[in-house]
């Protein structure tokens, strides 16, 4: 495989995945970003936790949720459980930003 033919299957990927998204966007209450992956769901808990030597982490726990991943076969997750240092984004998504308008 070239790295053209490489490139091309990586863009075809992120087109199929984008489609997936929009298809999907207007199923999910929440948008929740990690260091390392995007998530849709309905369903978050974002606790603060301290370690021993009083660093402070994330612990969210997810249910039924989509993740933003283009290698993964299955982006459907029964339960997600993220434990980060980083920061960690969640915003409620407005209805209305999906909605089509109605025809007249």
């Amino acid at each position: 495989m070239s790295a053209e033919d490489l490139e091309k299957y990586e863009t075809e990927m992120e087109l199929q995945l984008y489609r997936e998204y929009r298809d999907v966007v207007g199923l999910f209450t929440y948008v929740v970003e990690t260091e390392r992956r995007f998530y849709l769901t309905n369903s978050v808990d974002l606790q603060v936790r301290s370690s021993d030597n009083g660093e402070v982490f994330f612990e969210v726990t997810m249910q039924d949720a989509w993740v933003w991943d283009m290698y993964r076969p299955a982006r459907f997750v029964k339960n997600v459980r993220v434990v980060t240092f980083k920061d960690v984004n969640i915003e409620e998504l407005a209805k209305s930003d999906f909605e089509l308008p109605a025809n007249h």
